[in-house]
């Protein structure tokens, strides 16, 4: 997400002995991931994966019409993202199944 790679973010991680896997920011501002992080090639594959999430939520909420709930009370608001995302991944089975047939 935007502005994860900040400083003492970073930091608050790599005090906890975790690698922080945020998106690089290559555009304007200094990023402080820096090569210690992206030389890894497990930071890659997180990357690409990652795209494939936001893909997912990008769906969910352009769509499938979530970007501002009409429900109230988390169980209503957990059913309709549930049913959203049902939605998705019936929408990619077609092509799911083209890939492994």
């Amino acid at each position: 997400d935007k502005a994860y790679d900040v400083e003492d973010f970073v930091n608050e991680l790599r005090s906890m002995n975790v690698t922080p896997h945020v998106a690089q920011n290559t555009s304007g501002r200094s990023s402080t991931i820096d090569g210690r992080t992206t030389r890894h090639g497990g930071y890659a594959v997180s990357q690409r994966i990652r795209k494939r999430i936001e893909e997912a939520f990008g769906w969910i909420k352009t769509i499938a019409g979530q970007e501002k709930t009409r429900f109230r009370g988390r169980d209503r608001v957990a059913w309709a993202f549930t049913f959203a995302a049902t939605a998705y991944n019936l929408v990619r089975l077609p092509k799911l199944i083209a890939e492994t047939g």
